[in-house]
């Protein structure tokens, strides 16, 4: 991130198949089902979830030891792992909820990516309204209506979040 070059953004691991020009270790640690569920097993995950059915995503806590104070972590988790991670660290990180403006936006803006068939969108929406309802559990909310508002909001949020961290 230009704006807050301190921050690392930790890459999330799933068992979904790569899209497009995805490299794993970039835009994911694509790891198989059974080698997700080892590291289950093995407490290698912060948080996870099977967010559609046989499809995990989660966090490596490898991704979050390596954060400090001085380069913290940014994470891009669904809201039940942005939940876990607020209850195992609590007022050290700071949990914001992102929402497309209606609903409505966001069935257009998933169908107009053309990567998901139809019920895969009906799947994602779905999900999403379920997703709503955790909204008041959250520190802050943003709404996505213009990206370059959300992105400059989300900028402000953090940059006075690490402030008021490094001034305790």
């Amino acid at each position: 991130m230009t704006a807050l070059p301190q921050i690392r953004f930790s890459v999330s691991a799933t068992t979904r198949a790569l899209r497009g020009e995805e490299k794993d270790g970039e835009a994911y640690h694509f790891l198989s089902t059974e080698a997700f569920r080892e590291a289950i097993a093995a407490d290698r995950l912060l948080e996870y979830e099977e967010v559609y059915p046989g499809r995990y995503y989660g966090t490596l806590r490898s991704e979050v030891e390596r954060s400090s104070v001085v380069h913290p972590v940014l994470l891009d988790v669904d809201v039940v792992g942005a939940l876990n991670v607020k209850e195992q660290y609590g007022k050290r990180c700071l949990a914001i909820f992102v929402k497309a403006p209606s609903m409505a936006v966001l069935e257009e803006r998933l169908r107009s990516r053309g990567t998901d068939d139809e019920a895969a969108i009906r799947t994602r929406l779905d999900k999403a309204a379920y997703e709503m309802s955790f909204e008041g559990s959250f520190d802050r909310t943003i709404v996505n209506d213009d990206l370059d508002t959300a992105a400059t909001e989300l900028i402000d949020l953090t940059r006075s979040f690490l402030n008021a961290r490094s001034n305790e």
